[in-house]
């Protein structure tokens, strides 16, 4: 009975950990990664609790995959802008200097 109980304990740890990795937008394998290397989880144990959320949830996650996919868009379009704004700042620089 013990040991049920200890195994349920340790599955909602998981299952609030897994919640914590997505308040900071983390997927499944980073998920994985972190739980591993911060909590000295087995990644198998991360990747099937994952799974049955997913499973429970399916409309959490669709959702939450597609808004990561948008959110990582237009992360990498900022830094495009970022770059092309840094890069004609450099050339006006140096054009001032010629």
């Amino acid at each position: 009975m013990g040991d049920s109980s200890s195994s349920a304990s340790y599955i909602r740890m998981v299952h609030h950990l897994i919640e914590k990795c997505i308040c900071f937008n983390l997927n499944k394998q980073e998920c994985m990664d972190a739980l591993e290397k911060h909590a000295n989880i087995n990644p198998v144990v991360t990747s099937t609790v994952w799974k049955e959320l997913e499973k429970e949830n399916r409309e959490f996650f669709e959702t939450y995959n597609k808004d990561r996919a948008e959110r990582n868009i237009e992360a990498e379009t900022m830094q495009r802008i970022q770059k092309m704004l840094s890069d004609a700042a450099a050339s006006k620089a140096d054009d001032d200097q010629s």
